[in-house]
């Protein structure tokens, strides 16, 4: 590993990115754990609350996308199948 100021720095850098996008990683995940087990309680009468988890998610993942952690396509696919497991 060359010991460049330049090199040093970029590997600060990549560093401080990571622990960023790692946030943002763990958010989505969190949100949708809530989400499938809120799923997994078969609570028909509260709706409201899965589409309220379900928003949630949407909120995260939409971040993610703004802040270049996810691409568009791959959040797209993300938002897809959850919306398939609430039919």
């Amino acid at each position: 590993m060359s010991q460049t100021s330049s090199n040093i720095k970029n590997n600060q850098i990549i560093l401080r990115n990571r622990n960023r996008n790692k946030k943002y990683k763990l958010a989505i995940k969190k949100a949708v754990k809530n989400y499938l087990l809120v799923l997994g309680e078969n609570n028909s009468k509260n709706s409201h609350v899965y589409f309220n988890r379900l928003s949630v998610v949407y909120q995260r993942i939409d971040k993610a996308v703004k802040r270049k952690v996810l691409h568009k396509n791959t959040a797209a696919r993300k938002k897809c199948r959850l919306a398939k497991m609430l039919k």
